[in-house]
């Protein structure tokens, strides 16, 4: 009991230090060209492409994708996924999300799921026939701001982090003044994920950052050059550097859970900084 006291005291002190020494640092603010591009134009998929396992590119009769009221619906009824037409490096990229009710089989009664995956490169559905490999900023109940390795195995996919000693089952913590470690697989749990955290429909953490279901969340995503920097509702919860590859496309999942999406914001970065 007396070494988890003393492993909590240091998290928080933690990240108190990291938050206010990395706000002058943070790229949003003084990297920013202005040139803000909205992905998504509250009225259709312009600039997107469905993916849907055993489906394909632009099949999604079930319209597990739709448009309206100015929301992206992801019903989550089939696994797959919108992507961007483009490539994208050095942005700041902002979604406003929430959870809708419904949750489907396979994850009927699991915690809430989808993820954004960001540096998405090579054929669509190379990852279980479903997404593009890439580097994942994750959204789930309790566990949003995880950063999971969608590759091939091999360090062409690949994140380091500084993490605390001790792991959460499988996983690293993010720790900002913690050892560095490297993956090419599995995950980065955020800096105060809930070490009693379970899959199951929605698990609430002690100190989650994400809000009750049903209230919008700002999920922002900073890929700065090989540096990614997750932050949630305004707080830092994840950071991961050496990040490979570097540039790709943007891939939105539908992963069982029903989510809605009112904003997805690009800002690029300056390229050539001091």
């Amino acid at each position: 009991m007396k070494n988890l006291f003393s492993f909590t005291l240091c998290i928080l002190f933690a990240v108190a230090v990291f938050d206010k020494s990395y706000a002058s640092e943070n790229p949003t603010k003084q990297n920013s060209n202005n040139k803000t591009v909205q992905l998504f134009n509250g009225k259709n998929l312009d600039g997107w492409y469905t993916f849907l396992k055993e489906r394909g590119k632009n099949s999604d009769p079930e319209n597990v994708f739709t448009v309206k009221n100015g929301m992206l619906h992801i019903s989550g009824e089939e696994w797959g996924c919108i992507t961007t037409n483009k490539e994208y490096e050095n942005y700041r990229i902002l979604v406003e999300f929430k959870w809708g009710k419904t949750n489907h089989p396979p994850r009927a009664e699991k915690a809430r799921d989808s993820g954004l995956l960001i540096h998405s490169v090579g054929k669509d559905g190379a990852s279980g026939g479903i997404w593009m490999y890439s580097i994942e900023c994750q959204m789930i109940e309790g566990g949003t701001g995880d950063i999971i390795v969608v590759g091939d195995g091999t360090d062409n996919f690949n994140v380091t982090s500084t993490v605390a000693d001790e792991k959460q089952g499988n996983s690293f913590i993010f720790l900002p003044d913690g050892k560095k470690e490297s993956i090419s697989s599995g995950r980065i749990n955020w800096l105060q994920r809930d070490p009693k955290w379970k899959d199951m429909l929605g698990f609430r953490g002690e100190n989650d950052v994400e809000k009750s279901l049903g209230e919008w969340n700002q999920l922002e995503c900073i890929a700065d050059g090989n540096q990614m920097t997750i932050f949630l509702n305004g707080k830092l919860v994840n950071r991961a550097t050496d990040v490979k590859p570097a540039k790709g496309k943007i891939q939105i999942q539908s992963e069982s859970a029903e989510l809605f999406i009112r904003k997805i914001e690009l800002e690029p970065l300056l390229k050539n900084r001091n």
